[in-house]
């Protein structure tokens, strides 16, 4: 006789419920799990990187620049005339003396003006010598007067001197005797005047011929300007040295105090260093420096700083105190180091591709075990190549200086 089964289906749907409970469960808390775990730390080739370790001593503070190599004496030629350029006789680059001829002018107006001036100097020349003949000729007839005016005060004189002895005798009369001492008088007083009219007509002559005389000067003076300006229609360089440029061409026209060559004395130079502006503010004249012109270094002393700013950074120049090297000539491109000053018994360690002075910046420090963990350190005074540590790290730290900005999200990397 068959029996009835009992009926499966209640305890298989509460079995899969269960077993649906327990999955998810499960799940829950793997995922739980795995989102409180630690990224894995991302792995870096030890070779790609820079490293240095943090050092307690003497640290050199140093600002570096670019620059050039300039004369320490530069002479522009510029034209003392207007004219038109007819030829260039040196080029830039050639050994100059102060009477090597480097560019050759032209102007007709100047060398006509020369002519008349010529001219003009004759005509005041005959103009002078007339003067003189007229003046000689009116001294002469005013010495003729005067020596009339005498004679006749001579006469006079005797002629009273013979009436008073006659008077004395009682041969004339009071009233003749008047009479001839008034003429005498008159004559006396004629012959005075006459004297004075001498004079006077001499210095009246010595004062138009003065007179004629710095005209005739002037003339000459504005003759030697004009030939003056004649002979430097041909440029000279005026000083021992080397040509570098010659900004005309042959047909340009010119105008009075245009630039047309520069003159540079090549065995006196000077370094012109461009200084960041942030860096040049401890630069003082006197600061000792050293010049690397790619073929020896060469000591110096900052001599000047340029007040200005210029697309943020300041012109320092740098006198060369050694011999320079071979091959040192004007506009060599060089690289500066000033020495600010020694910090003497500070923490510091290379210089890192990141972060400026007296700034918080995060560094990667290693650890025993081939890791790197961000370490945030204080940065104090910097310089070229190191800086200083305020606080942060200790003496022994090795530490990455290469950019780590690849890896800003990660606080931890391992080396390979």
């Amino acid at each position: 006789m068959d029996k009835k089964r009992p009926d499966q289906t209640r305890k298989k749907r509460i079995k899969r419920v269960v077993y649906g409970t327990l999955v998810i469960a499960v799940g829950t808390l793997v995922t739980v799990g795995l989102s409180r775990l630690e990224p894995a730390a991302p792995s870096v080739d030890r070779g790609t990187v820079y490293t240095d370790t943090v050092q307690r001593g003497e640290m050199l503070r140093q600002v570096r620049g670019l620059g050039k190599l300039v004369p320490e004496e530069i002479r522009w030629i510029p034209s003392t005339t207007a004219g038109l350029v007819e030829r260039i006789v040196v080029q830039p680059g050639v050994t100059v003396t102060p009477d090597s001829i480097i560019v050759v002018m032209s102007n007709p107006e100047l060398k006509q003006s020369v002519r008349d001036a010529e001219l003009q100097i004759l005509a005041a020349e005959a103009d002078l010598a007339n003067l003189r003949v007229q003046l000689a000729s009116n001294l002469l007839n005013q010495q003729a007067s005067a020596a009339s005016v005498e004679q006749s005060y001579l006469t006079t004189s005797l002629q009273y001197e013979a009436d008073s002895q006659l008077s004395v005798e009682g041969l004339i009369s009071e009233l003749d005797l008047n009479k001839s001492r008034v003429t005498a008088e008159q004559a006396a007083k004629r012959f005075e005047l006459e004297g004075l009219r001498l004079a006077t007509v001499g210095e009246a002559n010595e004062a138009q011929l003065m007179a004629q005389g710095v005209r005739l000067e002037q003339l000459r003076a504005v003759l030697a300007l004009r030939q003056d300006q004649l002979n430097d229609l041909s440029v000279r360089a005026g000083i021992h040295g080397v040509l570098q440029q010659v900004p005309v061409e042959v047909g340009q026209k010119l105008a009075m105090g245009t630039n047309i060559a520069r003159v540079a004395e090549p065995g006196r130079l000077k370094a012109e260093l461009s200084i960041a502006e942030t860096q040049a503010k401890d630069i003082v004249v006197g600061l000792r420096a050293s010049i690397d012109t790619r073929n020896g270094i060469i000591p110096g002393t900052v001599v000047r700083i340029d007040p200005a700013v210029l697309n943020g950074t300041v012109k320092v120049d740098v006198r060369l105190d050694g011999e320079l090297p071979r091959g040192a000539r004007p506009d060599l491109s060089v690289d500066g180091t000033v020495e600010i000053e020694r910090l003497v018994d500070v923490l510091y360690v290379g210089r890192p591709a990141y972060g400026q002075a007296n700034s918080l910046v995060g560094i990667f420090r290693l650890t025993p075990d081939g890791e790197a963990i961000r370490t945030i350190v204080r940065l104090g005074r910097v310089s070229v190549s190191t800086m200083e540590i305020v606080e942060g790290l200790n003496v022994g730290d090795e530490v990455i200086l290469s950019d780590m900005s690849a890896w800003d999200a990660f606080d931890r990397v391992r080396l390979n």
